[in-house]
């Protein structure tokens, strides 16, 4: 089942809504979302970069680690009210006005 972005919001307010503590800080969630990117490169480094794994180390993949900072993320919106369909809008905008020529564009029956 697809869910919309405004969906996974309700769920994680959800999840973090059953917990005392609430949402963390917005400090503490910027720190949080750093930790996540930096698992984030490690697995990428593994995976395309020229650092293996130690023997000793847990097997991750980048599948989860994309999925556990997109939740911080999702919980960093949330703590602020902040719609992530609104910004995914806004980006997008931005992106088809301020940044249209800004790129090579695939000529159409042009090869990928």
């Amino acid at each position: 089942m697809n869910k919309t972005m405004q969906e996974m919001q309700k769920e994680v307010d959800t999840y973090i809504s059953q917990f005392k503590e609430g949402y963390f800080s917005p400090l503490a969630m910027t720190a949080r979302m750093t930790e996540e990117l930096g698992e984030l490169a490690r697995e990428v480094n593994h995976y395309y970069g020229e650092k293996p794994k130690k023997s000793t180390e847990k097997e991750q993949t980048i599948e989860e680690e994309l999925g556990d900072l997109f939740f911080v993320l999702l919980c960093f919106a949330n703590s602020l009210d902040i719609s992530m369909e609104k910004s995914f809008d806004m980006v997008m905008k931005k992106f088809n006005t301020r940044d249209k020529d800004r790129w090579t564009r695939i000529e159409e029956g042009e090869e990928q």
